[in-house]
């Protein structure tokens, strides 16, 4: 099921069907489309008494384990409590999926609307004014993000990994504050691959779920015997910061191209403009994130500490 990331449809015309959805009794007019993927699509809606604008996400199941995937984006949100990442307020199942009788069920998840769209939207627009953002909000927000994954990571009882970080799946809050959304990727944090089997299973499974030009090299090719943990999401991280630095992944322009992706993301050139306006404190930061060996990379709390002092040093220097 792929993973649907929150870039806005943009769309001229009216969105003319008025539907509405029953949700545990609460009723909601659909008032356009915001996002459209494999499986899954995302409504913007409004409460019928509360006139309160909500995103429905609506995910067709088509089989049992279909439905499991979904129900746990679901306890995934319960599992996470901060200001930085997405909150359920509300979800139905209706249907049975049974792949036998060719049955479907859908799942109808209302979560928080946020009128900004994405950070990927965000970086869309001042892209095609070459209008870079200022090192210190890109820092703030970037700061923000990195909360929110701390909170994925110290999840209990066991930590938890993203893995499908990306600008696309970053929305912005009416005060533009950073909020971590679709968590229908993440999974347990930290995996002892053992055998043929277990490795294939994570490289496919990555194919599926993580966008390939903000995926770790580890998940490229899965090694037969290794531990993989939290850190494939610190290499999406420092993708993350350069798209806010340079409008677009690292390994966009390759893939573009059409060239090998994965060659590029194992070689580990991360190739940081000439004429970048920004400064040697944060190409640094950049590529501190982005080392191949995942072994060598740094845990969350490591890039919350360097950004706090970048922060510092910039404020120190204005």
């Amino acid at each position: 099921m792929q993973s649907l990331g929150w870039t806005l449809i943009m769309k001229r015309g009216c969105f003319c069907r008025k539907e509405t959805l029953n949700i545990n009794g609460s009723r909601y007019t659909i008032r356009d489309r915001l996002a459209q993927g494999g499986f899954s699509l995302i409504d913007l809606a409004e409460n019928a008494i509360t006139r309160r604008s909500y995103a429905i996400k609506r995910i067709t199941c088509h089989s049992i384990d279909d439905q499991n995937i979904a129900l746990r984006e679901i306890e995934n949100c319960r599992k996470i409590d901060s200001e930085n990442v997405i909150r359920v307020v509300d979800y139905e199942l209706k249907g049975q999926a049974d792949i036998v009788i060719n049955t479907t069920s859908t799942l109808f998840i209302v979560l928080p609307y946020y009128k900004h769209g994405a950070l990927a939207d965000h970086l869309q627009l001042r892209a095609r004014k070459q209008d870079h953002m200022p090192e210190a909000q890109i820092l703030q927000i970037f700061l923000g993000v990195c909360e929110g994954l701390k909170a994925i990571h110290e999840a209990k009882p066991v930590p938890l990994a993203h893995r499908d970080l990306k600008t696309a799946n970053i929305c912005l809050s009416d005060s533009f504050e950073p909020i971590i959304v679709d968590l229908g990727s993440m999974t347990e944090a930290r995996l002892q691959i053992v055998g043929q089997s277990d490795a294939q299973r994570l490289q496919d499974e990555a194919e599926e779920r993580s966008s390939i030009v903000y995926r770790a090299p580890e998940l490229f090719t899965v090694k037969t015997y290794c531990t993989i943990d939290e850190r494939t999401d610190i290499w999406s991280l420092g993708c993350v910061l350069y798209a806010m630095c340079y409008f677009h992944s690292p390994f966009d322009p390759i893939y573009e191209r059409g060239d090998s992706v994965a060659l590029a993301v194992l070689s580990g050139n991360v190739n940081i403009p000439e004429d970048s306006i920004y400064t040697e404190d944060m190409h640094e930061l950049i590529n501190y994130m982005l080392r191949t060996d995942p072994m060598e990379r740094p845990f969350i709390f490591s890039v919350i500490e360097r950004t706090h002092d970048l922060i510092q040093k910039l404020e120190g220097r204005l």
